[in-house]
């Protein structure tokens, strides 16, 4: 992207920068995906009833393989890593399926399940350069955009004071929120050079200020954890039944979908470029690898976080070492505990007021990449129907009571995973564009 501001080493990715400009940077991304790293965590554990402390070491763990896994991205090992800045994190996608694996069969099902399914995931990613070819831009476009759209609830839902609180959207919260985004706002506009990209950064501190004020920071735990903590390896027994290997495949196949969405749109406004092959090759396969890792720690898999391209879209800020600060963050704050203590401590308005330009940010990504695909009235024809199965069918999951648990844990609350199918089956059947030689 040529601007003014590309001069600078930041907008880099291989720009060399001090580590006292790169931090700052680093830090930004994490606490933009701290709270959702770990809110998979606490839900699944609550269905299959573990002990706190367990929880608490489950928690370490993600957060050094979230840490490993971004690394990897950044600076590949032969076919593994994208060589782009990424943040993993653990995935929401897989919540509601292993919910109900948890309940039925006990965690050590779940971990088994990701273990293959994520070894299967990572294998399709090294493959990718035969099957994307038959992925149209158009779809990559219509995904990336989807995925925009899907994570705005989340944001509002964090300026609210988040999912399953008793008092949202009590006032509180909103005069929290509301302060974040605006602060993040008047940064921008007021900051000079670089600077002007840690918005999010300073607003999340006047966030969190003003939210301690109103009692919403917990700090309690900060005297219960221990100085260091290493994460322990195989901490449960690994289960393997059928059914929920394959259940668990089949949202691996949606969690490269997302990944495949997330590269394009990074690489599209953090680049202005489209992704290559080994991009996407490297950053499916990681995905996958680095998953079933996860699961031998007693961790759920890892995943791009769309919270983070988000943040790279609205500022434009590559540089690796800056993002690979990040992920040393994320490591530290695994085996110091008092130092992820801290970090979870940001309450969700406070979270909410910075993702809400930051997830609009994707779905702008998605527009812009839909412009250069074209208007015509095929693309058009797949977006619009992708887009109104896909958002719409999501949002009144009732539609799907009359099918099987199976149908519906993959494609009744992600609207990725319909979107893409959608666009998929429309692209393979709609008759091409005839160029302009066929046309006279």
């Amino acid at each position: 992207m040529a601007t003014p501001m590309s001069k600078d080493p930041v907008y880099d990715f291989h720009g060399k920068i001090s580590a006292g400009k790169a931090v700052p940077f680093g830090l930004q991304h994490v606490l933009a995906m701290f709270v959702a790293n770990i809110a998979p965590i606490l839900i699944v554990t609550g269905v299959v009833h573990m002990p706190a402390g367990q929880v608490a070491g489950l928690v370490q763990a993600a957060m050094i393989i979230a840490g490993a896994g971004s690394l990897l991205q950044m600076f590949p090992m032969g076919p593994l890593g994208s060589g782009l800045p990424i943040i993993m994190g653990i995935s929401f996608t897989f919540v509601s399926v292993f919910c109900m694996i948890g309940a039925k069969y006990g965690y050590g099902a779940i971990l088994g399940a990701a273990l293959i399914g994520g070894i299967l995931e990572g294998t399709l990613g090294l493959t990718a350069r035969w099957w994307r070819r038959f992925i149209e831009p158009v779809v990559s476009a219509t995904v990336v955009t989807a995925i925009g759209f899907s994570l705005l609830s989340i944001g509002a839902n964090s300026f609210g004071g988040g999912f399953g609180n008793p008092h949202f959207g009590d006032a509180p919260y909103l005069i929290v929120g509301s302060i974040t985004l605006v602060s993040c706002i008047v940064f921008n506009i007021l900051a000079k050079s670089y600077y002007k990209q840690l918005s999010v950064l300073f607003g999340l501190v006047v966030g969190y200020v003003v939210s301690y004020f109103f009692g919403m920071v917990d700090l309690s735990r900060l005297a219960s954890v221990p100085l260091i903590s290493l994460p322990g390896f195989m901490p449960y027994p690994l289960e393997f039944h059928g059914d929920a290997i394959v259940s668990v495949f089949l949202i691996f196949l949606v969690s490269a979908t997302e990944t495949l969405g997330d590269t394009s749109a990074l690489v599209d406004m953090g680049f202005g470029r489209p992704a290559k092959d080994k991009e996407i090759s490297g950053s499916i396969a990681v995905d996958g690898y680095i998953s079933s890792l996860s699961s031998l720690f007693g961790c759920m898999p890892i995943t791009s976080f769309s919270q983070n391209v988000g943040l790279i879209a609205m500022t434009h800020v590559v540089n690796r070492k800056a993002i690979a600060s990040g992920a040393v963050i994320m490591i530290l704050a695994g085996l110091f505990p008092g130092l992820g203590v801290i970090l979870a401590s940001l309450p969700d308005a406070v979270l909410g007021g910075c993702t809400l330009m930051m997830f609009g940010s994707i779905v702008v990504s998605g527009v812009h990449m839909l412009s250069q695909c074209g208007y015509s009235e095929r693309n058009m024809t797949i977006v619009a129907l992708s887009l109104s199965v896909g958002l719409g069918f999501t949002q009144t999951p009732q539609i799907f009571h009359i099918f099987p648990p199976l149908f519906k844990s993959v494609f009744a609350e992600n609207c990725v995973a319909v979107v893409f199918l959608v666009s998929m089956v429309l692209s393979f059947i709609l008759p091409k564009d005839k160029t302009k030689a066929e046309q006279q």
